[in-house]
């Protein structure tokens, strides 16, 4: 089985090593700033509310998350969650995750055609992910092409979902970043540093499509259908 498959881990590989530098770096960003406190001293939950007032939305909840870094904006019910430290927080990194996911909101307001598309895909992607795997084992154990490629089309969906993430989430963290200098949330060195969370944290989601990339080589590879076919 492929798990056991020298090539899966040396394909694998980069984006294991991205993922964990990914991880570490988000976790030192984040607890580096969630422990300095924001000149203002506005915690996540205000600064959120007051960036999406300023483009006009008031019809978004902002409520308590549970979990860590549990933060989200949900576009089916307009409703912005924030872990316990991000919404009642004052520290900078506090300010920078909630008023990325306020991008999100923000997006969702304006119609952002990525996050249209992301939204749409996530029923598609996870009946797909729920299948594919399945799929693939059988297929690969059992030698059946057919139930290989189908499998490969299923995994193809979540490939999809997490390329169409980056713009999402890139362009988030860039509307997030220009408000907050624009209404003076964050002031001088406090921007650079809610910048750094959450570049830290673009660079998981860059992983994660990384991996999905590369499992996706991988199977068209065992599969034949890229390179040489395996007897």
């Amino acid at each position: 089985m492929f798990f056991f498959d020298p090539l899966y881990f040396i394909i694998l590989a980069p984006a294991f090593i991205l993922s964990m530098i990914a991880q570490i770096w988000v976790k030192s960003a984040y607890t580096k700033y969630s422990q300095v406190f924001n000149s203002r001293r506005i915690s996540g939950a205000a600064a959120a509310d007051y960036m999406l007032k300023t483009k006009g939305i008031t019809d978004v909840k902002i409520e308590l998350a549970s979990g860590f870094l549990g933060d989200h904006y949900d576009p089916r019910n307009k409703t912005l969650r924030l872990s316990a430290d991000n919404y009642n927080g004052q520290s900078i990194a506090a300010v920078g995750v909630a008023c990325h996911e306020a991008g999100h909101a923000i997006q969702h307001a304006y119609g952002y055609a990525p996050l249209k598309l992301r939204t749409a895909l996530v029923p598609i992607t996870m009946l797909g992910s729920n299948l594919a795997w399945p799929l693939l084992i059988v297929g690969f154990l059992f030698h059946a092409l057919s139930l290989i490629k189908l499998g490969i089309l299923f995994f193809s969906g979540a490939v999809l979902f997490q390329l169409v993430t980056l713009p999402v989430e890139f362009d988030a963290s860039h509307r997030a970043l220009v408000a907050i200098r624009e209404t003076g949330l964050l002031r001088g060195e406090e921007v650079t540093g809610a910048k750094r969370v959450l570049q830290a944290a673009a660079m998981t989601y860059v992983a994660a499509a990384a991996a999905a990339i590369l499992q996706l080589i991988y199977f068209l590879l065992r599969a034949g259908l890229l390179g040489n076919r395996e007897d």
